[in-house]
């Protein structure tokens, strides 16, 4: 009989695999978005040492504020503009986007576009 893994499995072997080859640096850091099926969250790590150097989620209640819905369309927009403005303020320019083993469309997609145009390049 054939056995058919999880989406949240096949979804952690993607992440466990990109993250072999994407690391962030001090001066090029990573940009990590993760999704559950309420909330998303984005972090820029500093994979040498291991720091959180920037944080934003829908969780926040700033960011939660402004928002209707927490995991839709407009959610993930916004979130990729709040975690730019943030990265900026504290001197970051240049990322590695981790999309976190999800694959590049929808949520992730517009994440990612919306941190393009607030200033972020990757």
């Amino acid at each position: 009989m054939v056995s058919k893994k999880s989406r949240s499995e096949v979804r952690a072997k993607k992440h466990y695999r990109l993250r072999h080859h994407i690391s962030g640096t001090a001066d090029r850091p990573r940009l990590a978005v993760f999704r559950s099926n309420n909330h998303m969250y984005a972090q820029i790590i500093d994979d040498t040492v291991g720091n959180t150097l920037v944080s934003a989620s829908t969780v926040q209640k700033e960011v939660k504020a402004e928002l209707e819905k927490t995991n839709n369309v407009d959610a993930a927009a916004y979130l990729g503009k709040v975690i730019a403005e943030r990265a900026l303020e504290k001197g970051i320019k240049v990322v590695v986007f981790d999309r976190g083993g999800f694959i590049y469309q929808g949520k992730i997609a517009v994440l990612a576009e919306a941190a393009r145009e607030a200033g972020l390049e990757f």
